[in-house]
């Protein structure tokens, strides 16, 4: 060990080898350190985003509440694609939770694309309409309970608004509802029989309004053609949107569509029929000035 340091007005201060010195004590050597090179860095950062990104997919498939909807229901099992959605995570209430947990097992599905669905069974019997995009469920629930008769196939991605659903449902005794959790257009393709439907409902879709986005619309002839096949001759397609130019692109895929048919003589849109409620978002629009179209075609 070193002689112990008595500093004086003398002494010079700590230099870049030393750290500052206090009486009594030796001085400490900082130790060097090589400088970390650019391909030490590189590799550095991408160890770190591959951890990240291994963190997020673990997350994305894990259930947020056990023996409920699935995070990612389909997994791997299907080709990726450009969405119409945005799948989301947001806060779910105390209730939306308590309704999931219960009714889940009871009234919730996957789309898991891995098996084909026996509606009668499901449905007990009942015509079926598929709805795609339910938002929070209010609407869903009360055309649910005015027509007991009709079983309603409700598909969304977003868990507040499936635990909504299920618990609108419930207080309000209905039990014609079943809550489909993932991508509607693996349901339809991979897991409805032909001519299983009775109608389809696809209400205030994402508008999607850059140019750029238009591709996301869900009402393309693509879609149409899809959806054709788990339709029954007769089953009503019935649209509602805010956005004029997505009112367009709906009345003009439909009318143009070989396998459907306006229900208005005068091939234009439609009055909103009794059975569509006038939810909350639909007045906000309407108090906003927005004009809201309603487009009913028949599938030939």
């Amino acid at each position: 060990m070193s002689e112990p340091l008595n500093p004086t007005p003398e002494t010079p201060g700590p230099t870049p080898e030393t750290d500052s010195v206090t009486p009594g004590t030796a001085p400490c050597a900082v130790p060097e350190t090589a400088p970390e090179t650019a391909p030490e860095k590189d590799a550095d950062a991408a160890v770190r985003r591959a951890a990240s990104f291994e963190r997020q997919r673990r997350l994305r498939q894990e259930p947020r509440f056990p023996g409920g909807p699935a995070a990612d229901p389909a997994g791997s099992h299907h080709e990726r694609r450009i969405r119409s959605f945005q799948p989301r995570r947001s806060r779910v209430t105390t209730g939306q939770e308590d309704a999931l947990q219960r009714l889940w097992p009871t009234w919730g599905l996957d789309i898991d694309g891995l098996r084909v669905l026996d509606l009668p069974t499901l449905f007990d019997g009942l015509p079926v309409v598929l709805e795609i995009g339910f938002g929070m469920g209010e609407a869903t629930a009360q055309m649910a309970a005015d027509d007991p008769g009709t079983g309603i196939l409700a598909v969304d991605v977003h868990t507040p608004g499936q635990g909504n659903l299920l618990g609108l449902a419930d207080r309000a005794g209905v039990s014609n509802v079943r809550v489909a959790n993932g991508d509607a257009i693996i349901l339809l393709r991979e897991m409805l029989e032909p001519a299983s439907l009775d109608g389809l409902r696809v209400y205030f879709p994402d508008p999607w309004p850059k140019k750029r986005h238009h591709k996301r619309r869900l009402i393309q002839p693509d879609f149409l053609d899809l959806v054709a096949r788990p339709l029954k001759p007769g089953a009503v397609v019935h649209c509602a949107t805010d956005w004029e130019p997505y009112a367009e692109q709906m009345l003009d895929v439909l009318t143009e569509h070989p396998q459907f048919e306006n229900t208005r003589a005068d091939g234009g849109y439609a009055p909103r029929p009794p059975f569509r409620p006038l939810t909350r978002f639909e007045g906000q629009g309407l108090d906003k000035g927005h004009v809201v179209h309603d487009v009913l075609f028949t599938r030939r």
